[in-house]
């Protein structure tokens, strides 16, 4: 239990890695804070942990508009308690026919949107939790970057791999604002991952990656949830402006 009377906050936290999340933080005792752009399976997935006798708060967002995170923020916070973890885990990686858009075929309205969603959103829900924890003097922000943000991948488009490349620096930069006050800034950065997301892509693109990956097969959610609590722990007590890669050893970054 060594999150017990902890609030987490979890963005994208209705599926995939960040369900994942927000159920080992709550098994660990923590307070979850849902945030989702769905809100049935927002709504479902609170459901679920208050049924296992979790103290849960869903509430619906696009995490892209400012407005939306304010408004979610003041809503878990006043059912929670101030967020003392926060993890950034939302983000899109959108496709056209199975196939990620080059920079000129690109349409100015997706760019934008994958840009608020997976980078802007990461600001505007740290701005908003960091002020109760520079006050306590300790925190924890997690960023969910990727290895596209590190290295060339050919099926992920340009919006994708320039938000995940900025939340690297960005997760630099926050560690050394926050470090004077107790707070870290870490990120993660996971490979293929099985979610629905990485079936957006074809089975050949799949297969070529399970080929260079040295474990020979996908993550798990559960396995990037396994780092994220470590790196919300007393064991990451002194670790701060780091990605640490969850990729099996694809791309080794």
């Amino acid at each position: 239990m060594r999150f017990a009377d902890k609030v987490v906050l979890v963005t994208g936290a209705a599926g995939g890695i960040g369900s994942a999340i927000a159920e080992s933080f709550a098994q660990e005792g923590a307070r979850i804070g849902l945030v989702d752009v769905s809100v049935e399976a927002g709504a479902q997935r609170e459901a679920q942990l208050a049924a296992a006798g979790h103290t849960v708060c869903f509430a619906a967002a696009d995490v892209g508009r400012f407005a939306d995170c304010e408004r979610a923020h003041a809503e878990i916070v006043a059912a929670l308690g101030p967020v003392d973890i926060l993890v950034n885990n939302a983000g899109i990686s959108p496709k056209t026919q199975g196939r990620a858009l080059k920079v000129w075929e690109m349409p100015p309205d997706e760019w934008d949107k994958v840009v608020d969603v997976n980078l802007n959103s990461a600001f505007y829900l740290t701005r908003l939790v960091t002020p109760h924890m520079v006050q306590n003097n300790a925190g924890r922000v997690i960023n969910m970057s990727s290895v596209a943000g590190k290295a060339w991948c050919d099926f992920v488009a340009g919006h994708y791999a320039a938000t995940k490349a900025a939340l690297l620096g960005a997760t630099r930069q926050w560690a050394a604002e926050l470090g004077p006050y107790g707070v870290t800034v870490n990120g993660i950065a996971p490979g293929r991952i099985s979610t629905p997301l990485i079936q957006s892509v074809a089975k050949d693109v799949n297969d070529s990656i399970l080929r260079v990956t040295p474990f020979g097969r996908f993550g798990t959610p559960n396995e990037v949830a396994d780092v994220c609590r470590f790196l919300a722990s007393n064991d990451a007590a002194f670790v701060t402006g780091q990605v640490i890669d969850v990729a099996g050893g694809w791309l080794m970054t």
